[in-house]
């Protein structure tokens, strides 16, 4: 993956009263008593949506001029981390939106403008979801086993998709498909298929260990059209260099990054607050905070935690400032998803061993974090596609066939 050399130094703006207004301390304790609930009856995040709608979080990276309040990638993932701690299912599926708008943004930047019809419509109201997830492929976006049919004036999609985030609400659903047509030059297509449009249903299978309010349900795609407008990119088959993927990735994987980075602030929180309330009759001083291997695992958390953080805001920081990792840019997002994703599992499972039994409750918040941060190693950018790639970029073999 390589993201052009031009990439431009973006200045991150906030709105009039500055970010902290845009999600205030009070809207968010409502989010988080509300989690509980979506979880338990595995029921979509109705009303932080229309918060977050009302507040125009939809449209918060979208450029000024355009409508939004331009905030970069940094900044972006910082509302995103902060949004995490309190409501991760809502934080994680409102990435899959934030990650087109993003993506559109970083491309007006550059001067492309072909695709400002995402903002526009972005800061018009509209919600975009991501149709990428199949079965039987394992390197997104590049390759699909669904099918694009050339058509008259645009192109006819076939196949079914998983990981629906934002189903309930979407009505931009960006997919992915093969057209074969020529077998020599097997192409990708992308595009945005309208909810209003017919040829597509939505299959509700969203039962799932943890981030249940994301509402990520199946897409059966059924000769869905796609008019030639809204087709975004016509790709190489297994190609995932051009500028349009390689900005995708950007943003989705620095979203998602952030909301484990979230998750593991909070899960470390809710572990030193447990060990400081507790007490044990064998211990001189009574609070386990005393405790040499409570103190450790605390610590474990700590430095686990600075790492991830550091990791991730180096790359976002990058990004923003215009620094120049040429094809190593791949290595640097990788690495911060992996850190990310890998770290709040650590943080979070010792976490669970610090507050103890009472976390293996269901009316536990560490319970529920415990079950979200699973979800982790299951987004793009993986744990074996992350070694892959990391591994082929140092050693100079990225992009040479075959695979293996």
């Amino acid at each position: 993956m390589t993201l052009t050399d031009d990439a431009p130094t973006t200045t991150t703006t906030t709105n009039g009263n500055g970010t902290s207004e845009l999600l205030p301390e009070a809207l968010l304790e409502e989010f988080r008593r509300r989690a509980a609930g979506y979880d338990r009856t595995n029921t979509f995040f109705q009303e932080d949506f229309d918060e977050l709608r009302k507040r125009g979080y939809y449209a918060a990276n979208v450029p000024r001029e355009l409508g939004g309040l331009g905030l970069g990638l940094a900044e972006m993932g910082h509302q995103q981390r902060r949004l995490a701690r309190y409501a991760p299912a809502t934080a994680l599926a409102t990435s899959m939106h934030l990650y087109w708008t993003g993506l559109a943004a970083e491309a007006h930047r550059m001067g492309a403008t072909e695709h400002d019809w995402i903002l526009t419509d972005a800061a018009a109201g509209e919600i975009f979801a991501a149709g990428h997830a199949e079965s039987g492929n394992d390197v997104p976006v590049a390759l699909s086993t669904a099918r694009a049919e050339r058509v008259e004036g645009g192109y006819r999609f076939y196949g079914r998709k998983h990981f629906g985030s934002l189903s309930p609400v979407w009505t931009r659903f960006g997919v992915h498909a093969l057209d074969a047509s020529d077998p020599a030059n097997p192409v990708i297509v992308q595009g945005f298929v309208d909810r209003a449009a017919p040829g597509y249903e939505i299959l509700d299978v969203w039962d799932t260990l943890g981030m249940r309010a994301t509402q990520s349900h199946d897409t059966r795609l059924d000769g869905v059209f796609v008019p030639d407008d809204r087709i975004s990119s016509i790709t190489p088959a297994g190609a995932n260099d051009d500028p349009w993927n390689s900005l995708m990735v950007l943003w989705a994987l620095g979203m998602i990054a952030n909301v484990y980075v979230g998750i593991a602030e909070r899960a470390f929180d809710l572990a030193v607050a447990s060990a400081k309330s507790k007490t044990s009759i064998g211990l001189e001083r009574g609070s386990l905070a005393y405790h040499p291997m409570i103190q450790h695992r605390v610590t474990e958390m700590y430095l686990e935690l600075d790492a991830m953080r550091a990791v991730v805001d180096r790359m976002t920081a990058d990004w923003d400032a215009g620094v120049d990792h040429g094809e190593r840019w791949a290595m640097q997002i990788l690495s911060a998803r992996w850190r990310a994703g890998e770290g709040a599992k650590r943080v979070v499972d010792i976490a669970v061993d610090v507050a103890g039994g009472q976390a293996f409750f269901k009316a536990s918040e560490l319970e529920r974090l415990y079950r979200d941060v699973r979800a982790g190693g299951f987004h793009p950018g993986t744990v074996a596609f992350a070694h892959e790639v990391v591994g082929k970029v140092a050693l100079g073999v990225a992009g040479d066939q075959p695979r293996w």
